[in-house]
């Protein structure tokens, strides 16, 4: 078995500033109510508002960890969205009808970024950021979208590979 060629290789990541700001104001928000009761003589274990530190205290951590890996090789596409897939997911260019780039609305079609499904036979969609993304669709008619901050490298890999080769 030989190593396959990367063609396209893109990481994508949440790191938009209003994000890490919403994330980091309400964490300060609810460190600051739980000083606040320590003040007044609670208990440092006041259930109420350690209760909210812990939820608020992972999402950042989430947000940090979360990232959309895409892979192009001769024989197909590697996805993959850290943490919610434990191994990427191999589209083999047999698979598919049809593969192209494509502008998309993120919040029309799919209702905002991640990995959503959209209304309306738009399919599945694994995205961080931007409205570019790679257009699958099935031979079987299921579509997945993956979204990308390279549309023009992307597409030009795919008119390269022309009809989609077949791997061995």
């Amino acid at each position: 078995m030989k190593n396959q060629q990367i063609l396209f290789e893109e990481r994508q990541r949440f790191n938009h500033w209003w994000l890490w700001a919403i994330t980091i104001g309400a964490m300060g928000f609810s460190l600051g109510s739980h000083l606040k009761s320590f003040q007044m003589n609670e208990s440092i274990f006041n259930w109420s508002t350690f209760s909210l530190i812990i939820p608020i205290s992972i999402i950042p951590v989430l947000f940090y960890f979360l990232t959309l890996k895409t892979r192009v090789e001769e024989k197909g596409i590697y996805v993959r969205f850290i943490p919610f897939h434990w191994k990427e997911i191999f589209i083999a260019w047999d698979q598919l009808e049809s593969c192209a780039v494509r502008t998309y609305s993120p919040l029309g079609e799919y209702g905002g970024w991640g990995i959503k499904y959209g209304l309306g036979g738009a399919g599945k969609v694994y995205n961080v950021r931007g409205n570019q993304g790679l257009q699958l669709v099935f031979k079987d008619g299921s579509r997945l979208l993956i979204g990308t901050q390279k549309p023009e490298a992307l597409q030009e890999i795919v008119n390269q590979l022309g009809s989609f080769p077949r791997g061995e």
